[in-house]
């Protein structure tokens, strides 16, 4: 499948949930603003946040990061990109001061490109196609980076009764082995909070 395709499919899907719930984490497809919340800490953690930086936010939703970020007194520069251009357009009307866009190829390189929560929904792409379209976008990731880059899925070591066939449970010593080798020596993998995913954190050299 390719990945025109798929990402067709993804942005159906998150133009309902943003139909059904608006400009709330239901309407990205969270639970809570809480686990919203708590996963934008995780990537947080790649910053460093004794001076100003800039930020991608790969697959931004409504903009919440930019939210969070604010809330933290970082001082930061911020671009969000979405294949939603509904999405884009919610963003921008909350956030009339950043900029918002949805058209990859008009991405420009930044500290920190950060993606929480856009490897998770594959709906009936097959796990093999999944895993592929994944890894290019860590490639793009990587290539817009000048500092590190972070991102979020969920984990293979989810509870088997609860997991559900349109999502997408990764290996996080895969992808943890994958970044060590492709791209940095300094790679973190957090397994230890309170949700059934795991963020790796990339950093280009040593802090």
């Amino acid at each position: 499948m390719s990945d025109d395709r798929i990402l067709s499919r993804v942005q159906e899907y998150y133009d309902e949930k943003l139909r059904a719930h608006g400009a709330t984490p239901r309407g990205v497809d969270w639970n809570s603003s809480e686990s919203q919340e708590l996963r934008f800490a995780q990537l947080a953690k790649l910053i460093d946040g004794s001076r100003a930086f800039s930020v991608n936010d790969y697959g931004c939703g409504y903009g919440a990061l930019a939210d969070y970020l604010e809330r933290a007194q970082y001082q930061f520069q911020y671009t969000g990109f979405d294949i939603s251009t509904q999405m884009i357009e919610k963003a921008q009307q909350l956030h009339p001061q950043a900029k918002f866009i949805s058209d990859r190829d008009q991405l420009q390189p930044a500290d920190y490109p950060l993606a929480s929560g856009i490897f998770n929904v594959r709906l009936e792409t097959e796990e093999a196609a999944w895993k592929e379209y994944m890894l290019a976008v860590l490639e793009t990731m990587n290539s817009l980076s000048s500092t590190g880059f972070a991102f979020n899925a969920l984990t293979k070591y989810s509870d088997a009764e609860f997991m559900r066939p349109d999502l997408y449970y990764a290996d996080p010593l895969f992808f943890f082995d994958y970044c060590k080798t492709q791209y940095s020596r300094f790679v973190t993998l957090l397994h230890d909070y309170q949700l059934y995913e795991f963020t790796i954190l990339v950093r280009k050299w040593q802090s």
